[in-house]
């Protein structure tokens, strides 16, 4: 693959719009394509919406004169490579594949031979020999995978909001229908990555992205509920985490929060569940992990309430200043994030709610004020709850002037006057 090969990513939110911008950083030309108008404005505008993408960044990618955003489908015909980053979503604990399912249909009539196409999204194991194969192969120039197509899958790994590994340097585990569609596929991405990982299947593959997220969502779960427990006996969790770290083999840390958010660990398990059911293999711990999952937000409710009550401060005269919208540090993306549903709940108990995020500039999904981290702002919140430890923050400045900090991140530093409750 040289970079007179061009490529089209279909898809140009959070993993589609890196990805793009790695290739043009290579010096490939890379045609996007998004049906959302929204987005191809704001990239001809060269304002980003994604939080790893700064403003320069897209300026940079725009004026290189090697990347472009475009609505139109029909445009897949000039790339030599055509990457599938569209979201896949939940719907009633089931896939909803609506999305790969479209952009597959839509690239159909426009493909032509020797075509590559890869599939990144998160699905379940079986997606793209299933529903992708088929769907390519009805082309009406037909063409045969393996023969004048080439089909894989590579899962996206991205991880929004960390500085210290870039997109380059995470390992790109990667498939192929045949053997001929894996070499193609090897080709394109030993480009740009540096650590490539081939596996025998498109089925192993989507395996690999299952796994990594259902494991990660039984330990955080896991440590939510030990949590609980620890709270109730007058134990630092956080201090036993540090302690138990100090084992050299055997012990990995995972760390207690108000609930997992985002896009793919409160949402890829489930595909496994689900595909488990469908073979008669039902896999009980994702389930009863997506139910600590759930649970957490109330928790943290409950304990707002009961520090409410303690002061003898009801919850409908109370002022609760929340810190944090986004499902996790550093990212601007508020989707499945834990900070919604605390907030959700505590509306229900008609507390009255404000909400601080530098990150997120949006508009809440709820009708809540926001507040700045002034003294005064801070001094008249009854309880501050730190749901999000952004980097940004001045947890000094919170921890100053506030009046109760709940601390579900361990982030706020001791502060003789505060009184601080870490959870």
């Amino acid at each position: 693959m040289s970079t007179n090969s061009s490529i089209a990513v279909i898809g140009l939110g959070y993993v589609g719009l890196p990805l793009a911008q790695l290739f043009v950083a290579e010096g490939y030309r890379v045609i996007g394509v998004d049906i959302d108008q929204a987005k191809i404005e704001s990239i001809q505008q060269k304002k980003s919406y994604v939080s790893d993408i700064s403003d320069a960044d897209l300026r940079a990618m725009v004026e290189s004169s090697r990347f472009e955003a475009t609505p139109d489908f029909r445009r897949v015909q000039e790339a030599d490579y055509i990457v599938i980053c569209v979201p896949t979503p939940l719907t009633n604990r089931e896939p909803d594949i609506t999305y790969i399912k479209s952009a597959v249909t839509s690239i159909a009539p426009y493909l032509r031979e020797n075509q590559t196409v890869i599939l990144e999204s998160s699905t379940y194991p079986g997606t793209t020999e299933e529903i992708v194969k088929p769907l390519l192969e009805q082309n009406p120039q037909s063409l045969i995978i393996g023969q004048h197509l080439y089909l894989g899958y590579s899962p996206e790994r991205i991880d929004p909001g960390n500085k210290q590994l870039t997109l380059r340097q995470i390992p790109k585990v990667i498939s192929g229908v045949t053997s001929a569609c894996l070499e193609k596929v090897k080709a394109f991405y030993g480009q740009v990555f540096e650590t490539i990982v081939p596996v025998t299947s498109t089925k192993v593959a989507e395996f690999v992205k299952m796994l990594e997220n259902s494991q990660r969502l039984i330990n955080i779960s896991f440590i939510n509920e030990v949590n609980l427990l620890a709270n109730r006996m007058q134990v630092d969790l956080w201090e036993v985490i540090e302690a138990a770290k100090s084992k050299p083999l055997g012990f990995t840390p995972y760390y207690p929060s108000a609930g997992i958010g985002g896009h793919c660990i409160p949402v890829d398990p489930f595909f496994l569940s689900w595909i488990g059911l469908r073979e008669g293999v039902p896999l009980t711990m994702i389930h009863l992990a997506g139910m600590i999952n759930e649970r957490m937000p109330h928790e943290i409710v409950g304990r707002v309430l009961e520090e409410l009550d303690k002061k003898g401060i009801d919850p409908q005269n109370a002022s609760v200043g929340i810190i944090g919208l986004t499902y996790k540090k550093d990212v601007n993306d508020i989707r499945e994030s834990a900070a919604l549903r605390v907030i959700e709940h505590l509306l229900m108990k008609k507390v009255n709610v404000s909400v601080y995020d530098p990150m997120y500039t949006g508009e809440p999904p709820f009708q809540v004020n926001r507040f700045e981290l002034t003294p005064e702002a801070l001094g008249k919140q009854d309880i501050v709850v730190v749901l999000v430890d952004h980097s940004a923050m001045d947890w000094q400045q919170i921890a100053m002037h506030s009046q109760c900090v709940i601390d579900t991140r361990n982030i706020v530093p001791n502060q003789a006057g505060t009184e601080i409750i870490r959870i």
